[in-house]
């Protein structure tokens, strides 16, 4: 058996320090390009754990990975760090850490709620929402993109969805902001468990207090839905919900925000790009949301543990490992894309990984992602044709998400 590869991390290449997540983004897509070249994945060591783990950073291995989901497992977590017992016990698993039968049972319940007759709904929902956010930037001219366009869309389609009373919102958004403002590596790990942990808390009890509602006087909306579903005799218990919304928060709003405050960014600084949009919109929108998507990859990685011994690509793997699949750098791999690096919305075929790499945990909200997407740019382009991204957006260096925390943005008022 021939001895793993391992990175050169003398030269900043090693993924798994948390430095490494603060270096210009040039020389992170630099170190990537560096491991996809070695002849099998990198053995790294998580600096935050003090384990090994394996970098899968190639398009085919994350592919491979992910649709092997008997092999690599999620179960254990796939986050790093790993989620401790007691957290999951104590706020229920989410959807992204089980594994079939119970990933398969809980992914039937919440597929079976998205009916027809609610996905039209929310088709008609993301229109009128995007139409707000709208009118109201062009009545308070707000300075950041991020929390006055970016984030209020996806935020206000998902309360619409799990119908989320207009008073919980705020406080739920409080929550949100309490625990996620310490994420990122140049914060202290000392201080963010019990905040985060406080403030997510809070937010699944108002999430649980609405289900209990809901059982005994169902409406038409998702979370009525999802306690009140029968199938094969099974519905969302109220951990269950809780650990649901929390998913959709993350899957649904943080990644779509980002993915929207990117792709401002980019449009702006490929002009051409722009003007090839707004020339043909409907003809090439969908091309524009894909590539925002892959350029910018919302979600930076995931991490499986092997199941049993395999080999991947040449790499020996032994029950017990860690891999992590690392979707940006999957999303650069110059063996499938042409020129990765460029910005090109016409690019065909475009097969990123910007929503998982296929298999049971492909994203479930993919769809409305883009139909999100879709819908904000038409109204932004078609509204204020020359709105544009000022600066460069503010990022929060982080080896999770792609995560942009402001990015000022200007625009000629309508007359």
């Amino acid at each position: 058996m021939s001895a793993p590869a391992r990175a050169d991390v003398q030269s900043g290449t090693d993924p798994g320090d948390p430095e490494f997540w603060r270096l210009p983004a040039a020389d992170r897509a630099a170190a990537f390009a560096r491991l996809r070249a070695l002849d099998r994945p990198a053995v790294l060591t998580d600096r935050t754990t003090g384990r090994s783990f394996h970098a899968l950073v190639r398009h085919a291995d994350v592919v491979a990975a992910s649709r092997t989901p008997e092999v690599f497992l999620s179960g254990p977590g796939v986050t790093t760090p790993e989620p401790a017992r007691w957290v999951r016990a104590l706020f229920g698993d989410s959807m992204v850490n089980l594994d079939d039968p119970h990933h398969a049972d809980l992914r039937r319940i919440v597929s079976r709620a998205f009916t027809p007759r609610l996905i039209t709904r929310v088709e008609e929902d993301i229109r009128a929402v995007a139409e707000r956010i709208v009118d109201q930037v062009v009545e308070r001219r707000p300075a950041d993109f991020v929390t006055a366009v970016a984030a209020e869309l996806p935020y206000q389609v998902i309360c619409n969805m799990m119908g989320i009373p207009g008073p919980q919102r705020r406080e739920i958004l409080a929550q949100i902001n309490h625990a996620s403002e310490h994420t990122g590596v140049a914060r202290s790990r000392l201080r963010i468990p019990g905040r985060g942990l406080r403030a997510l808390a809070r937010m699944q009890g108002v999430i649980a207090a609405l289900g209990r509602e809901r059982r005994r006087r169902p409406t038409d909306d998702l979370i009525s839905a999802l306690v009140t579903a029968d199938v094969d005799g099974r519905h969302l218990n109220s951990r269950e919900l809780g650990a649901f919304f929390s998913l959709l928060l993350v899957a649904g709003v943080e990644t779509t925000r980002n993915a929207l405050a990117h792709g401002l960014h980019l449009l702006t600084r490929h002009p051409g790009q722009r003007a090839l949009l707004t020339e043909d919109f409907d003809a090439r929108i969908g091309g524009a949301v894909e590539e925002i998507v892959r350029h910018s990859t919302p979600i930076i990685q995931f991490r499986r543990t092997l199941a049993t011994d395999h080999e991947l690509n040449g790499a020996p793997l032994a029950r017990g490992d860690k891999v992590v699949l690392f979707f940006g750098s999957a999303n650069r791999d110059e063996a499938v894309f042409t020129d990765p690096d460029a910005f090109d919305i016409t690019r065909s075929p475009n097969p990123h990984l910007g929503f998982g790499g296929g298999g049971p945990h492909f994203c479930l909200g993919a769809y409305l992602a883009r139909q999100e997407m879709k819908v904000l740019y038409r109204e932004l382009f078609t509204r204020l044709p020359d709105l544009r991204a000022v600066g460069e957006p503010e990022l929060i260096p982080s080896s999770f998400d792609h995560r942009v925390r402001s990015l000022g943005f200007a625009f000629t008022p309508p007359a």
